[in-house]
């Protein structure tokens, strides 16, 4: 297998393996016209095996997105094929129209208004604004 290295863009690191694919879709990143490859079950040596994303483009990504997803990743930012920044990620206190509302019942749901959840505790639990259901 040969993946080129990235020149000026983001390594996205330690996704859990299976992950990889729904950052992907949340992100939008089939849109984009730069190189994006995928690496699935990658070893690992803390966690066994790990999804990477590589995205070969400095574009606006929204880490809070990511860090639902995958708090434990980290992004790497390169430049001139070298890696100038490694964020941490951590759980993002609130979240808009990344998850929908399972409450069928909900305002958000029946009208054209935003879907906000708020993260309610450490665990990682987000709960929807309006009517305080748990996100699945």
């Amino acid at each position: 297998m040969n993946i080129d290295s990235i020149e000026n863009g983001y390594v996205i690191d330690h996704i859990p393996a299976g992950k990889a694919m729904r950052v992907y879709e949340i992100l939008n990143l089939s849109k984009l016209s730069c190189q994006v490859a995928i690496i699935t079950n990658a070893k690992s040596g803390k966690k066994g095996s790990k999804d990477i994303i590589k995205i070969n483009e400095l574009i606006d990504l929204d880490l809070d997105v990511v860090a639902f997803i995958a708090p434990d990743a980290t992004v790497n930012v390169i430049k001139d094929s070298v890696r100038v920044e490694k964020k941490k990620l951590s759980l993002p206190k609130e979240l808009k129209n990344v998850i929908k509302c399972p409450n069928p019942r909900c305002i958000c749901n029946n009208e054209s208004i935003d879907h906000i959840f708020k993260l309610t505790d450490a665990k990682g639990t987000y709960r929807c604004l309006y009517c305080e259901t748990k996100s699945k």
